[in-house]
């Protein structure tokens, strides 16, 4: 990870590393009720997938970005059926294996860039930001409420305790407002509980419907409104039909 989103909750980062193994734990957080649609084999009416939207995004950035959009397709129509927590195994892994760690200034020549699930799967790499907002889009393409899953920047400490800080993300999910998340993550490639991951402090997290500071209920504002990033790319992954 490249940088911490000007939201002013915490001091700026360092780049998360490739290959260190995170550990930590997040106290359950109450979270806002939303319904989102589901993929096209079970969808209703007015859910916001859109297939040939995604493929002709893909056809303008080349090749790799085709390939990868019809992997992702196929693995969205297939998963899509499963329970939740089979989804989220599906796009954990696909992620996981598909693409590579690599730093933003390695990837895009810039500090600090959020990518699309789409530009992610063209370059084929990307920092931990990358990997968790690319599992966030495509598990509600497959039809798990956004409400259910967090973006979490939190502080990873590396190699147990009096071990090095890094500031890191990670996607969590609630089966129910109450419940203890279970943690995506570029690092552990196993869907593990948080009482499983010890060593990651939460700093903020939001998701589509707001935003919130460490592991409270409070809420820090609105999303859109106070992360730049994230509303960007909310407008380049409606753009490419993810959203």
């Amino acid at each position: 990870m490249s940088g911490m989103p000007s939201v002013m909750l915490a001091a700026q980062p360092r780049p998360c590393p490739p290959g260190a193994c995170a550990r930590w734990a997040l106290c359950a957080w109450l979270l806002m009720v939303a319904a989102a649609g589901l993929l096209a084999v079970v969808a209703p009416a007015g859910w916001a997938f859109d297939a040939d939207r995604l493929l002709a995004a893909a056809k303008r950035l080349g090749p790799q970005a085709q390939s990868g959009a019809r992997a992702l397709q196929g693995m969205l129509a297939s998963s899509a059926p499963l329970g939740e927590e089979a989804r989220l195994a599906a796009v954990n892994q696909f992620f996981n294996r598909r693409i590579l760690f690599r730093d933003d200034t390695e990837t895009w020549g810039q500090a600090d860039y959020w990518a699309s699930p789409l530009e992610v799967l063209d370059k084929g790499q990307g920092d931990c930001e990358d990997y968790a907002i690319a599992k966030y889009f495509s598990l509600v393409a497959t039809g798990v409420p956004a409400s259910k899953m967090r973006l979490v920047y939190v502080r990873a400490q590396i190699g147990g305790p009096g071990g090095a800080v890094q500031a890191h993300m990670v996607l969590a999910y609630y089966a129910e407002p109450s419940a203890e998340p279970l943690i995506l993550d570029n690092l552990v490639s196993e869907l593990r509980p948080a009482s499983r991951r010890p060593d990651l402090a939460p700093v903020f997290s939001f998701n589509a419907e707001g935003l919130w500071q460490g592991t409270g209920a409070t809420s820090a504002g609105d999303p859109v409104a106070r992360l730049s990033r994230w509303r960007e790319l909310l407008a380049k992954v409606r753009a490419e039909g993810l959203w």
